[in-house]
């Protein structure tokens, strides 16, 4: 739901879909954040700095290099950063908050603080052994032919298994007032399908090494040939991975638009009884509104399910229902879990056990968990300094869309009208969810996750027949992170990522324009990058952009795309700079935007010195410092065949060295490692000309 501030400024600043010539004295300069004196302390966190690294070399080094240097990546994490610091504090309050919710008046947190205690439990847990699945092992055991696995796969998806044909429910990307059921590829132990069909080093010995963690588990659960079966296992997860789509292509969003009838399915995997699916599934529609992302993956499952020996299928799929329920069983299936984590993470220790606890009730109860924190760690002033923050990045943005030069008039009318529809969630849902139907109970732990998630399944089905719920979140309140969604044209920011040194409302607003305002900006610019772009204001897959307009993008895409391409963040693994140009292309107009913000914020004023900075030096050492963070070489790899995300310090240099406001900030001249020539540099939103001085109506003096 918009909040009150951003509504207000929306309807000044937008107007609807006004002619251009009245739309361009619409948008307004951007309010002060509030009526506080300029002068505050920088924000920068100096200790963390390195002052021999020159920010013309590599300014993330000199922002966080001290840091870098000193600070180890805790044995129980694969990586660490300013976003770990913040989620460990949070955890820890959370923790805090659970220990004495036992006794608390509310029912829901007393039952959140009863799950809590059942994970700590760990004498029962070990006494319970594998009972707690038994009903579960026993129905994979039940199997008797092939025209069992279609239901079983269903089953165990309710249940949150990963298995060859996922699903979830979301609004239909064509009919976004409904929600429809959405069918995917699934059901690798390993990461992604290159970790089974590559040959390089690196991956044949991580298959060798998943191989005899497989074998482990097997053993601990009874199996009588745990080697064979792994192995067999293990060929099964491979011949699943060559049906997967590549990361590129499954990210596509016309590609994955593939509505599909129960027929439809049939004549795709006749071998699935799709209409016992759908109904062990839960949903009562014989026809119900299904969307298959991969087509070609449904056959290819299919096609498996009725070659692949039975035995083998069964053994899988106990495996699959072992590793996903591992963490809850006794101390040897836990650390076993933990040992593949290892092996692809690199990380050396579990985190504590009580760690592991509180991220478990924030998976199942997060709702009743976050009530808790945003009462004791979101204050009212944060949450207006955030309101008002979002609300001069959403008039910047309107700013720019009308001046920029690559879009024409009905492509910049169709922006604005896709802006002013845009909800924007601030810290946490306007109601929280009743936990009211959920059975805990404080000595029976994977009962308690088990009926959690039955329920929840039972909730996204019961949705098929309502309204798309757009006041619904999709992060908890405590979340260090933020996202944007084109289903919903939403963008949310939870109150866990509004907190120092992210977001600090004591801070000079310099730092908090760099910092949080590009994270603001970056889940903004996501309605407008290749792939958000492909949704219109109501969250509709259509094109509205001129085949031009359209064009002129891509040019500008593809030269980031090429920029991206030839950093090699380990050797012989370089950054896919197709796989993460939406998330590239969101930073550069996230920065580009709170820039923009920043200058129409001082309204004219020359920022103080401050530490020794200008006001331009600390929004961009605050923009540095926002992703200070370091990754193990095991996840960096993992990282680059996978993540959508560039690693930190791309995200960073790779960015900044497009903006002429850093070159300015910093005088960052021809020879320096940081400089690439004009022509080179990709701008989406910038001014074409560069920064000469502010001037007294908040707008920028320019000089051709």
């Amino acid at each position: 739901m918009r909040n009150v501030i951003t509504s207000l400024l929306l309807a000044t600043a937008i107007g609807g879909c006004a002619p251009l010539s009245r739309m361009n004295s619409a948008i307004p300069i951007s309010l002060p954040l509030q009526d506080v004196p300029l002068i505050v302390r920088s924000g920068v966190q100096g200790q963390n700095m390195d002052h021999g690294v020159r920010p013309q070399d590599d300014l993330f080094e000199h922002a966080n290099g001290s840091w870098l240097r000193t600070v180890e990546i805790p044995a129980d994490r694969s990586r660490y950063g300013v976003d770990s610091i913040m989620a460990e504090r949070a955890i820890v309050q959370q923790r805090a908050l659970l220990e004495a919710a036992r006794s608390a008046d509310d029912a829901d947190q007393r039952k959140a603080g009863e799950l809590y205690a059942s994970f700590m439990d760990e004498a029962r847990i070990e006494q319970e052994a594998l009972r707690p699945l038994a009903a579960e092992l026993a129905r994979i055991d039940a199997v008797r032919n092939r025209h069992d696995l279609g239901p079983l796969m269903a089953r165990l998806d309710r249940l949150g298994v990963s298995v060859p044909l996922s699903s979830f429910i979301d609004p239909d990307a064509r009919q976004s007032d409904r929600y429809a059921f959405w069918i995917y590829g699934s059901g690798l132990g390993l990461p992604e399908r290159n970790y089974y069909l590559s040959e390089e080093r690196a991956h044949t010995d991580t298959r060798a090494q998943y191989e005899n963690s497989l074998a482990r588990l097997l053993a601990l659960a009874g199996d009588e040939a745990p080697v064979r079966s792994a192995r067999e296992v293990l060929a099964l997860e491979t011949a699943i991975a060559r049906t997967h789509w590549s990361r590129v292509d499954a990210r596509d969003p016309e590609k994955t638009y593939n509505p599909v009838t129960v027929p439809d399915l049939s004549a795709l995997a006749p071998e699935i009884d799709w209409s016992a699916y759908f109904a062990v599934q839960g949903l009562t529609s014989p026809n119900p509104r299904a969307i298959a992302r991969q087509p070609s993956t449904v056959s290819g499952v299919g096609r498996l399910l009725a070659t692949a020996p039975l035995q083998t299928w069964k053994t899988y799929f106990r495996l699959r229902l072992l590793t996903t329920f591992a963490p809850f069983l006794p101390k040897a299936f836990s650390d076993e879990h933990f040992a593949l984590q290892r092996i692809l993470q690199g990380v050396q220790n579990q985190p504590e056990r009580w760690k592991r606890g509180v991220a478990l009730v924030d998976q199942l109860m997060g709702e009743a968990t976050g009530q808790m924190y945003v009462a004791r760690h979101f204050p009212p002033d944060a949450r207006q300094r955030a309101d008002a923050l979002v609300s001069n990045l959403i008039s910047a943005y309107g700013r720019a869309i009308l001046r920029a030069e690559w879009m024409d008039s009905t492509t910049k009318a169709e922006a604005l009208a896709k802006l002013r529809q845009m909800s924007i969630k601030i810290g946490h849902p306007p109601r929280w969810r009743s936990y009211a139907a959920l059975d805990i109970s404080p000595t029976d732990l994977l009962g308690n996750v088990l009926r959690a998630r039955e329920l929840e399944a039972d909730r996204q089905r019961a949705r098929m027949t309502a309204p798309v719920d757009r006041a619904e979140w999709r992060m908890t309140a405590a979340t260090v992170d933020a996202y944007y969604s084109p289903a919903t044209n939403e963008i949310a920011f939870p109150a866990g990522i509004l907190q120092p040194p992210l977001f600090d409302p004591a801070a000079d607003d310099a730092y908090n324009y760099g910092s949080t305002g590009a994270t603001i900006g970056h889940e903004i610019g996501h309605a407008f990058d290749i792939r958000g772009s492909r949704y219109d204001g109501s969250g509709n897959l259509r094109d509205w952009w001129s085949p031009a307009d359209r064009d002129r993008f891509d040019r500008k895409a593809a030269s980031l795309v090429e920029q991206f391409a030839a950093y090699e963040p380990v050797a012989g693994h370089r950054i896919n700079g197709r796989l993460t140009l939406p998330e590239n292309l969101a930073d550069l107009a996230g920065l580009e935007i709170a820039y923009d913000a920043y200058l129409a914020y001082l309204g004219g004023r020359e920022p103080p010195l401050i530490d020794g900075l200008t006001g331009h030096q600390r929004f961009f050492i605050g923009y540095a410092q926002s992703y200070m963070g370091k990754r193990r070489d095991a996840l960096l790899v993992a990282q680059l065949a996978n993540n959508p995300h560039s690693p930190e310090r791309y995200r960073v240099n790779g960015i900044v060295r497009n903006m002429a406001a850093f070159y300015i900030a910093f005088d960052v001249q021809p020879g320096d490692r940081m400089y690439i020539a004009p022509a080179s540099r990709v701008s989406l939103w910038s001014r074409k000309t560069q920064i000469a001085s502010t001037s007294s109506e908040g707008a920028i003096d320019v000089m051709k």
